[in-house]
């Protein structure tokens, strides 16, 4: 099992209900970045640990390049964020969370679509391969 799975799970739960206060109280439809600030504020009243816009360096035989990706929001470092507002996730969506989650070795991930009415219909978990076995 990897060594930030339990935490990470632990953590989700209680991110996903700071994701529902916030949607809750903003609703459906707002651009993304709206929704980033104001759950950052909700972990940040929550006492959760959260970084927004991590870049993510690429790095290849020893080789770092130019070009750094960027992470909607990163929790206690072991916990992935991806904030959408989307009429509908597509596989892409899943694998770009996928494509982070796999370079920062982080075990569990939460692509959120705020565009959703109800947003508990919004969210995806996904579990990095292995790290909860």
């Amino acid at each position: 099992m990897h060594s930030s799975y339990t935490r990470a799970d632990e953590l989700s739960k209680q991110v996903i209900g700071a994701a529902i206060e916030v949607h809750r109280i903003k609703g459906a439809g707002l651009i993304e970045s709206i929704y980033e600030k104001c759950l950052m504020r909700e972990l940040q009243l929550r006492g959760i640990d959260a970084k927004s816009q991590v870049g993510i360096p690429i790095e290849y035989k020893g080789y770092i390049f130019d070009e750094t990706l960027r992470l909607d929001i990163l929790v206690d470092n072991c916990l992935l964020l991806e904030l959408k507002s989307v009429e509908k996730v597509h596989p892409i969506h899943k694998a770009q969370l996928l494509s982070y989650m796999k370079l920062l070795q982080t075990p569990i991930g939460l692509l959120f679509n705020f565009h959703e009415l109800q947003l508990r219909d919004g969210i995806h978990r996904m579990i990095l391969p292995g790290a909860n076995l």
